[in-house]
């Protein structure tokens, strides 16, 4: 299992990202994927989910500011973040949800910075 996150960067407030994640060495389109994320000095939280049959969720500080999508043809999952703010400063990860915790599955995540 490999999975894949890219995309972050710094960007200022109120500024957009759109985050990916490539996905090999599972059969994709049957899981539930989540982008998580990690501040320094917190624990890392669940931000969005989307299941099999594309439903989502997502987390209070991000509701209607990120969008998660998927394409199962290409094994990938995005998500758009919009109207940054500097608490969304964190390294994401994607990850299957609920999270799997063996080799490959959180993967070296992508930083985002928000700068005010």
């Amino acid at each position: 299992v490999q999975l894949q996150a890219s995309g972050g960067g710094l960007v200022q407030a109120g500024g957009s990202l759109r985050l990916f994640c490539a996905a090999s060495g599972i059969i994709f389109s049957r899981y539930s994927m989540g982008w998580y994320r990690q501040a320094l000095g917190n624990q890392r939280e669940v931000v969005a989910f989307i299941s099999s049959g594309d439903n989502t969720w997502y987390a209070d500080p991000v509701k209607g500011r990120f969008t998660i999508s998927r394409d199962n043809a290409k094994n990938t999952v995005a998500l758009q973040m919009n109207s940054l703010k500097p608490e969304d400063t964190a390294v994401y990860y994607c990850n299957r949800f609920p999270a799997r915790f063996a080799a490959g599955y959180w993967g070296q995540g992508t930083q985002v910075t928000v700068s005010s």
